[in-house]
């Protein structure tokens, strides 16, 4: 299982951006706890709408990429921020900002046929009861089947593979006692203790 990032701001190439990618070791599920690792004093959330692949596939056409994916919830990307920044500021790459383990909360998976995808999933994120993330996906600069098919042209996708679609404004730092929920509408689908 592979875990892909797509950034949220525009690229130069107009296309979607693959811009990190987290092993399986990084996944966090059933609403378990997360451990601010020793090596990082600030540590970021940014949520987002995560797609779960069903079926493998390479150089997807765009009228089928909505067959590639059966199941959508709301995920965490926790980001080491100023492991982040300082591994940038010396020109090196920053995936151990990233890759770090159970760095990849998702919540429980949604059948796509339960949302209404042309009218939009709205979704948001509470620390500690105060809405800091919203978004939708119809604000969304690439929707999800031009995420697949660009994604589809450089790696091969499989069964089970997870794509974070991209993060609205208001990401911020946790710390020890913090409470994250995550919603898409007014359903919870992810609870993550901060410890």
């Amino acid at each position: 299982m592979k875990i892909f990032l797509i950034e949220k701001s525009p690229s130069p190439t107009g296309n979607p951006f693959i811009f990190s990618m987290k092993p399986d070791t990084a996944l966090l599920q059933r609403n378990r706890p997360f451990y601010i690792p020793e090596w990082t004093q600030e540590v970021q959330y940014e949520t987002a709408l995560v797609l779960k692949i069903c079926k493998n596939g390479k150089y997807i056409q765009e009228r089928f990429a909505h067959t590639y994916y059966d199941a959508i919830t709301i995920g965490i990307d926790f980001t080491a921020r100023d492991v982040q920044n300082d591994l940038i500021a010396h020109g090196l790459p920053w995936e151990k900002s990233k890759v770090f383990g159970r760095s990849a909360p998702v919540g429980t998976f949604l059948p796509k046929e339960q949302l209404n995808l042309p009218q939009g999933i709205h979704f948001s994120l509470k620390k500690n009861g105060e809405t800091v993330q919203s978004g939708n996906s119809l604000d969304m600069l690439y929707n999800f089947d031009r995420i697949i098919v660009e994604l589809s042209q450089y790696v091969t996708i499989r069964m089970g593979d997870l794509i974070f679609t991209g993060t609205p404004a208001g990401a911020g730092t946790v710390q020890m006692g913090d409470l994250l929920e995550a919603f898409i509408g007014d359903k919870m689908l992810l609870r993550v203790p901060v410890r």
